[in-house]
């Protein structure tokens, strides 16, 4: 029995059947880890005791029946931007090198209510600002796929290590595509709920009106799963949702005969790579042939989606890393005069060349005389977009798209042009900008061996129909390819 072929929800099964037990399967990663984090750098902070430890006292409870959920038992990754009490939380950053948390994110605490066991903290785009998991303090994550390309971002080091079986799962955080783009690159299934469906609360804030915690994991199955396990109201979060429909697993269904599916023909036309074109929509094909009902139609302002996010996130973004000052926590600069000059130090020395580009712009569209020029006017545009899905989603259940245009692009590549990478998410922030649901899953390979992912939309509150459209392509396409992964 090869635990690491296993995805979650079946080792949980085979260690409640007594096939095997979490410290096994702990071992089991730990082993892929110490092989291969040399060369992949998935993981800031991992624990190699603790891991064990934590696994042991779980393994307990299963054997005295304390625990018996899905998840009991499973070591997961957790993306490190989401607090977790007593373990290192530094969002891939110098100034919060030295930072650790008093207390844990819902999330984390909802995953062990459950019984899964932490392995350790993933490698990120610092705070989340990037594409590529290249801005982080603490170096390049690379693609399990190909050593030399990026395994996107900002949850990188989350998608890779569930492609190098380092994890069994790993939550991540999608602030404009960042759980579904790096569970494209790596060949993985990614999904970003509704906003508001699990709390935010633990979460270090990037784009609070735009933050969504998600699982990436290695099937539909295990994202479903742990989304009802993660999905909670909670009155520490004032965007918290008080929902009674995430009993997810129930649309795990091979059915989609009568499924109204959009094609957006904006989302196919210039800037997209042939090969990704193809892909999904051969898998669109798939779900034609299942009894789908598909039809392409025009989706308006998404030429203004990438504007609009960009200053939105980065007027929030200006906003959130104010407390960053070295006062409180965190880094301080060592020589500064003054309080002033401490500041600016601090600031300096401890945010990297992306996030103080974000800031610098979040800083002047909110300024006196730009504010209603740039940010009143992007709030406006963001409702249009929404109005836009709003009248799409009033004809069909489930909208298909790629998820970016091209594969995982070489490392090095997109950050000599912060332009390009910008616009590499072009067909995911919108679902952020509508707090809409969406999940990537893979659909094929390119011809240099890259996996391709198909992003499948759904309109608030329908996770359900997402899982299930890409549940039912799932069955019908099989066991996805492997990477081939080369040692160091």
């Amino acid at each position: 029995m090869n635990l690491l072929n296993m995805t979650a929800t079946e080792l949980a099964n085979a260690i409640k059947e007594g096939k095997t037990t979490a410290v096994e399967a702990m071992q089991a990663v730990i082993a892929q880890i110490e092989k291969y984090e040399s060369t992949y750098n998935c993981y800031v902070t991992f624990d190699k005791e603790a891991a064990l430890e934590n696994a042991a006292k779980v393994q307990a409870k299963i054997e005295a029946n304390e625990l018996t959920g899905p998840l009991a038992g499973v070591p997961v990754a957790i993306k490190d931007n989401m607090c977790t009490k007593g373990v290192l939380t530094t969002c891939s950053s110098k100034i919060l090198g030295n930072f650790v948390p008093e207390f844990s994110s819902e999330a984390v605490i909802n995953l062990e209510k459950a019984g899964a066991v932490m392995i350790g903290k993933t490698n990120m785009d610092e705070f989340a600002m990037g594409s590529t998991t290249e801005t982080s303090a603490y170096g390049i994550t690379r693609n399990p796929w190909n050593s030399n390309c990026v395994p996107g971002g900002s949850s990188g080091g989350s998608a890779a290590a569930v492609a190098l079986s380092e994890c069994y799962f790993a939550l991540g955080s999608d602030t404009g595509g960042s759980i579904r783009q790096p569970a494209s690159y790596c060949g993985v299934v990614g999904l970003k709920p509704t906003y508001g469906t699990v709390s935010r609360y633990g979460l270090i804030a990037y784009g609070s009106s735009l933050d969504q915690i998600g699982p990436l994991c290695k099937d539909v199955t295990d994202c479903a799963t742990i989304l009802e396990i993660i999905s909670s109201h909670d009155r520490k979060d004032s965007t918290s949702l008080d929902r009674k429909d995430t009993d997810f697993t129930s649309a795990l269904v091979d059915d989609v005969k009568g499924m109204k599916i959009g094609i957006p023909s904006t989302y196919f036309g210039e800037g997209l790579n042939p090969e990704v074109k193809k892909a999904v929509m051969d898998a669109v094909e798939v779900l034609k042939s299942k009894g789908a009902i598909v039809e392409e139609f025009d989706l308006e302002l998404v030429d203004y989606a990438i504007p609009t996010y960009y200053t939105i996130a980065a007027a929030e973004a200006s906003s959130n890393l104010e407390r960053f000052d070295g006062v409180k926590y965190g880094f301080r600069a060592e020589n500064f005069e003054g309080l002033h000059d401490m500041y600016k130090k601090t600031r300096s020395e401890g945010f990297g060349p992306e996030v103080k580009r974000r800031i610098m712009l979040g800083s002047f569209v909110l300024s006196s005389g730009y504010y209603d020029a740039y940010y009143l006017k992007a709030l406006k545009v963001k409702a249009l977009i929404k109005k836009a899905f709003d009248n799409a989603f009033a004809k069909y259940d489930v909208i298909i798209g790629p998820v970016a245009p091209t594969t995982a692009p070489g490392i090095g590549e997109s950050l000599s042009d912060p332009i390009k990478m910008y616009l590499s998410d072009v067909y995911t922030i919108s679902l952020n900008l509508a707090g809409l649901p969406g999940i990537s899953i893979p659909c094929g390979l390119d011809s240099k061996g890259m996996p391709i992912g198909m992003q499948i939309i759904g309109d608030c509150y329908k996770e359900k129909n997402i899982i299930r459209a890409a549940y039912a392509y799932e069955q019908a396409r099989g066991k996805f390819a492997e990477p081939d992964i080369k040692e160091a």
